[in-house]
C-alpha cells in the first residue's frame, strides 16, 4: 500500500504572513490539528506547518498575543515529508524514527498535496502497525512528563 491510498488530499493551506486566528479558524473548518505553510497557494511550495499545539505552546504559553502574530512566527519549519509513492511501511517507519505524528506529503515540484495522520494509519493499517506508531510515536513525550 502507498501514501496515496490513505493520505488526506488537497489540505487546507495557509501561508507565512497568514494571521494565527485565520489559521486557527482553518483548522476548526477543516476538523484539523496541523496546517501546511506554503510559499504561495499557486504552487504550495511547503516551508513548514503549523499546529493547535503550536499556536498554544508558541503563543499563548508564552504570553504572546496570538491575534498578533503571523504562521511564520511560530511554524514548525523543519517538517518530514513523504511522496505519494512512499509506501506505507516506509510512512510509518519514518513517523517513528522521527516520532512526528503527522507527515505532509509533497509531490514532485515540492509543493504540498496531502498530509498522513496517525489516524489515517489507524484506519487504514492494521492494529499491530497502529499500536507500533503510536507507541514509538509517543516514547518522547511520554518520558518528558514527571508522575
Amino acid at each position: 500500500m502507498l501514501v496515496k491510498d490513505i493520505m488526506a488530499t488537497n489540505p487546507a493551506c495557509c501561508t507565512a504572513d497568514s494571521g494565527l486566528q485565520e489559521v486557527a479558524k482553518m483548522m476548526v473548518l477543516n476538523d484539523c490539528g496541523c496546517i501546511p505553510v506554503v510559499e504561495d497557494n499557486t504552487h504550495n511550495k511547503l516551508l513548514g506547518v503549523i499546529t493547535d499545539r503550536d499556536i498554544c505552546c508558541r503563543a499563548v504559553a508564552e504570553g504572546k498575543n496570538p491575534l498578533e502574530l503571523t504562521a511564520k512566527d511560530i511554524m514548525t519549519e523543519k517538517v518530514f515529508t513523504v511522496t505519494p509513492r512512499t509506501s506505507v511501511e516506509d510512512c510509518c517507519n519514518l513517523m517513528e524514527e522521527k516520532q512526528v505524528r503527522r507527515i505532509a506529503v509533497i509531490d514532485e515540484k515540492g509543493g504540498c498535496c496531502g498530509m498522513v495522520a496517525q489516524a489515517d494509519i489507524a484506519i487504514n493499517t492494521d492494529q499491530r502497525k497502529t499500536a507500533e506508531v503510536v507507541q514509538e510515536v509517543s516514547k518522547a513525550s511520554a518520558s518528558s512528563h514527571s508522575a
